[in-house]
């Protein structure tokens, strides 16, 4: 490790808030019910004193405050431990008993704790008084401070003599550092989920109890050495230095080899764990389950679940937000509140979270309203590989849904959830067949609630234009030709829906011009959004789920063609009236069609009164091909009709006329 430069200092408070972090740190990672401790809770206590012992990164004030505003419950038992532990390390002399007897001393005082807490705990014991120390020694040269300080704890008046042996020092402490963390690594395995096989638990097993006692025995000596350096003699520091170090140096080739041979271990033990944690899942959600437990999560018991899983970014904003709109807004969500509950599983592009990765998840999971994966980076890479293999999940979002019992239902339910909400609980594969039979593209269907005045419009059984296109020209040029047919007494209302993939500027510009002209309607930027995506999401859902032979999908071919219209760049309008469920009460025109059908309205409406507007438009998009009617005849039911207006015979193209049935 590098030594200080001489622009450095020594805070007076380094020993007691070292003491004091670590200890609040201790407490933290206790369990009161049992005997555990988060190991790497007070290994990275170790660590943080290690760094400002060789970085000079002692905590600032805002670090300090927040240290001391931690509040703990009474935990007497642990911290009685931990003075026990400090007192046999720090203040026992050498001679004062054999090294192994006083390793095995601090093995009765550990207790039942896991190995890698007892180790951790021996560690945090110890390193605080190293810290200090190593700290002092670093700064001796250029700190007065550090040099009073020295004084006062008898240290040499020169140190260099003595630097082989701190060097020493800190290769051994980190060393067994490292042996700890290879420990700790194990003990994270999910054993309790699968186990080992004998032979390789055992070998395991048996090279950590070798590695525990050569690490507290390691630390029994760095404290003599510490404890020897003051109160040695000047003549002494020749022969003393060359022995301690050689000492020191063996202890650190020691747990090197014990440390290649655990990390080889451990990774075996790694890889077994992975094996057949994977082959686990696979049989869980192949086989019935009594309940959804295997989940581990008893506040979803007996719950449908969704498992959202994405990149730890979620969606893009405008996604993101109808995803909350459809499952938490949404006003059948009153309906299905609590037979469902969402889950966010964020998985990174990489093995690896970034720094960026978990403070955006952090942020996400705080403010979306689901439940979510509390520390996602600690999944095992077994739950990773199986998300990806078996749900087929690509870094694109998809909702795995599971009932009550932990069956997977829907392997995706995103589209269902963009294009029903709610409604579509509970999610299943066989529920959206069922949704799709039941389904007319009726203009109710095409907007779905995304706006509420425009909702309004379709519940009282306007007629709407929806439109869309990026040219300002055309707009103002089909907005005039719309207001020359409201002027003969159609009622008509337009709404802009925008482009899929307008850029920010032009999606604030073009509703601008609208205010500015009272040119039509415009759904706000964010509501534009909305209502492209449940496009989207309607097309790949029926692609999905395809489609009989010899058979025709109005609404696939329909949300297709505005979807191409789109990405061809081209003019677009439908016409519809709300209310009404009938597939044929939509009307789509597009590119040069629709101007043309604009400028013969002098001519074609002259049916409006007889046929209705959409009745008198269909008529002129669909003229007659026989001189006089057929003679056909349709009967529908009451409260059946097609809507405003007469009817056009399906087969000749002229007007129908109505009678009267009794039966």
């Amino acid at each position: 490790m590098d030594l200080l430069g001489s622009d450095t200092f020594l805070p007076n408070s380094v020993s007691s808030l070292s003491q004091e972090v670590l200890i609040k740190k201790l407490l933290l990672s206790h369990d009161p019910d049992g005997r555990h401790l988060d190991s790497e809770l007070l290994l990275c206590a170790v660590e943080d004193i290690m760094l400002c012992t060789t970085t000079s990164q002692v905590l600032d004030a805002t670090e300090k405050t927040h240290v001391c505003n931690m509040e703990f419950e009474s935990q007497e038992p642990l911290r009685q431990t931990f003075c026990e532990i400090s007192h046999e390390i720090l203040c026992k002399c050498c001679d004062e008993g054999s090294l192994h007897a006083r390793t095995m001393l601090l093995f009765d005082l550990l207790g039942n704790y896991k190995w890698g807490a007892k180790v951790a705990l021996v560690l945090t014991s110890f390193v605080a008084s190293y810290g200090e120390f190593r700290l002092l020694m670093q700064l001796y040269s250029s700190s007065p401070l550090a040099i009073s300080v020295a004084m006062l704890k008898k240290l040499p008046a020169d140190s260099s003599p003595l630097n082989p042996r701190f060097k020493a020092l800190s290769l051994l402490v980190n060393a067994m550092v490292d042996v700890t963390k290879c420990i700790i690594k194990f003990e994270n395995l999910p054993l309790s989920h699968v186990e080992l096989d004998d032979e390789t638990k055992a070998v395991t097993k048996s090279q950590i109890y070798i590695a525990v006692y050569w690490i507290i025995r390691g630390i029994l000596i760095c404290s003599s050495q510490i404890t020897d350096s003051t109160a040695m003699k000047s003549e002494q520091y020749s022969d003393s230095t060359i022995i301690a170090s050689w000492e020191l140096l063996s202890l650190v080739y020691q747990l090197r080899s014990i440390y290649s041979d655990l990390r080889q271990q451990v990774e075996v033990c790694h890889q077994q764990t992975e094996t057949k944690l994977y082959q686990k899942l696979l049989d869980i959600f192949k086989e019935t389950q009594v309940d959804n437990q295997e989940l581990g999560v008893s506040d979803l018991k007996n719950e449908a679940v969704i498992l959202l899983i994405s990149k730890p970014e979620l969606l893009s904003i405008e996604e993101s937000l109808f995803l909350v709109q459809q499952t938490h807004n949404h006003p059948h969500k009153k309906n299905a509140e609590d037979s469902y509950r969402i889950v966010w599983v964020p998985i990174p592009v990489s093995n690896q979270w970034t720094d960026a990765e978990e403070t955006i998840f952090e942020y996400l999971s705080n403010s979306l309203p689901w439940f979510s994966i509390r520390q996602p980076w600690l999944l095992n890479s077994a739950v990773v590989k199986f998300i990806k293999e078996a749900w087929n999940y690509k870094n694109e979002p998809v909702m795995v849904v599971l009932d009550s019992q932990g069956t997977v239902t829907n392997p995706n339910a995103i589209d269902m959830l963009f294009i029903w909400g709610p409604k579509a609980c509970p999610f299943s594969a066989s529920r959206e067949e069922e949704l799709w039979q039941e389904q007319n593209w009726t203009l109710q269907f095409m907007m779905d609630e995304i706006d509420l005045l425009l909702t309004k419009w379709v519940e009282e059984g306007r007629n709407i234009c929806i439109y869309g296109s990026d040219s300002i020209d055309w707009i103002v040029e089909f907005t005039d030709k719309m207001e020359i047919i409201k002027s003969a007494g159609v009622q008509l209302e337009l709404v802009y829906v925008g482009k899929r993939n307008s850029s920010q500027q032009d999606m604030r510009n073009i509703p601008a011009t609208f205010s500015y002209k009272k040119l039509s309607s415009a759904l706000p930027p964010m509501k534009t959004h909305f209502f492209w995506l449940r496009l989207e999401s309607i097309r790949r859902s029926k692609l999905r789920l395809g489609k009989p032979a010899n058979s025709t999908d109005n609404v696939l071919d329909e949300v297709s063609a505005l979807l191409d219209a789109d990405d061809n760049d081209k003019n677009w309008a439908v016409i519809g009236r709300g209310s009404d469920s009938m597939m044929q009460d939509i009307v789509r025109l597009e590119g040069s069609n629709l101007m043309e059908c604009l400028n013969k309205f002098p001519k074609w409406g002259e049916n409006v009164r007889e046929l209705g507007f959409l009745g008198a438009l269909r008529h002129a998009l669909e003229p007659s091909v026989l001189p006089e009617p057929c003679g056909h005849f349709d009967v529908t039911l009451p409260g059946k009709e097609q809507g405003e207006g007469g009817e056009v015979c399906g087969k000749c193209k002229h007007p129908m006329k109505k009678f009267v049935v009794y039966k």
